[in-house]
């Protein structure tokens, strides 16, 4: 496909898609003649992910390009290559997080025995969140992070399951955008649950 068609497919203007490949965010087209190139499925698929990343995660194009470093740098393993993604979608809070809510989210680790990457934002991230849990009234417990824990391990389970680690490129892209549009899903499902559990436990 030619560039405009690349446009219409994607949803991007045309000026966007001259722009990520001249920031090397996008790989060029196959050169047909002196005045045009021709572009492919691969294209598409990443213009979406660049459109996820941008729109959906609110990452500049930076931290994008970061991303798109892991996807293709095939010297860097794929489970590094998800760390990087996943870090790069969850930032640290902008407060740093108390001891407790710190400690916390350590015993929640040791507990389940997980084994976590050095330097990650995720161990400070969930401890921000529950300070603002504490901060709010509404204190986790032990009990509470490794029930959430145990639920969601099959979950998870079955979505890096999911993951076709034969194409490395789609197999990023499935953890980045499985992230981005998956959880509101999740959640949504958790809050429809809670009404019919509600209803059928309150209103009895």
């Amino acid at each position: 496909m030619r560039l405009a068609e690349l446009s219409r497919t994607s949803g991007l203007p045309t000026a966007t898609i001259k722009y990520y490949l001249r920031l090397g965010l996008l790989a060029p087209g196959a050169t047909e003649s002196s005045t045009w190139a021709s572009y492919d499925d691969s294209h598409v698929r990443r213009l979406a992910l660049v459109r996820a990343l941008t729109e959906v995660a609110g990452l500049s194009l930076e931290d994008v390009r970061r991303v798109l470093g892991a996807v293709d740098d095939v010297s860097v393993p794929l489970h590094e290559s998800f760390g990087t993604a996943q870090w790069l979608l969850s930032p640290e809070p902008e407060a740093a997080p108390s001891r407790e809510a710190l400690e916390m989210v350590d015993g929640l680790v040791a507990r389940q025995g997980w084994h976590l990457a050095d330097g990650g934002p995720l161990r400070a991230r969930l401890a921000g969140q529950l300070d603002t849990l504490a901060r709010l009234d509404f204190p986790a417990t032990d009990e509470l992070l490794d029930t959430y824990a145990d639920s969601l391990r099959p979950l998870v389970e079955l979505d890096v399951s999911r993951i076709p680690t034969e194409d490395r490129t789609r197999a990023v892209e499935r953890v980045v955008v499985g992230t981005l549009l998956y959880e509101p899903v999740i959640a949504s499902i958790r809050r429809m649950l809670a009404e019919v559990v509600s209803s059928e436990t309150l209103d009895s």
